[in-house]
């Protein structure tokens, strides 16, 4: 297992965390000098706040352990595609390099449905790379999805 894999399996056990209380399994981890300073999962629903995407979570998180908001030194892994709200976030954070498990065909904002990282008006442009565990990264949204569509179809019948 290369560094980007481990870092990217510490970002799937939390997105099982996020999976085991009934949130969209999106788990993420910020490293900074081979460690990992930050981690997060998704609690929207939990936490009935629309800002409580796994990235913004372990930006605040990565802010808090650093003393300051300039992530210039750190990577985000986080197991799905970002949105655009995180892609902003992502950017204004300095965040050097971002490696994402699964693409978002519909709402990614990095390789996918756009590619807010490359905009030439940017003041910080990200580095991005998908793909990394990719089959695992997806199984288990996948997974998520699929017992959800079937809890809901029982409970029309």
């Amino acid at each position: 297992m290369n560094y980007k894999e481990i870092f990217m399996t510490a970002a799937l056990q939390e997105a099982e965390k996020a999976y085991k209380l009934g949130e969209t399994p999106i788990g993420a981890v910020i490293v900074k000098d081979s460690e990992i300073i930050a981690s997060a999962h998704n609690l929207r629903e939990t936490g009935k706040n629309v800002l409580y995407h796994a990235e913004l979570l372990a930006i605040d998180a990565a802010c808090k352990a650093l003393g300051g908001w300039r992530l210039h030194q750190c990577d985000l892994y986080v197991t799905l595609e970002p949105c655009i709200m995180c892609s902003g976030a992502i950017s204004q954070s300095r965040i050097k390099n971002l490696y994402f498990g699964a693409p978002d065909p519909k709402g990614g904002a990095v390789l996918s449905a756009m590619n807010a990282s490359a905009a030439d008006e940017l003041f910080c442009h990200t580095n991005c790379e998908g793909g990394i565990l990719l089959d695992e990264c997806s199984e288990i949204l996948k997974k998520f999805f699929r017992e959800l569509r079937s809890s809901k179809t029982k409970t029309d019948k």
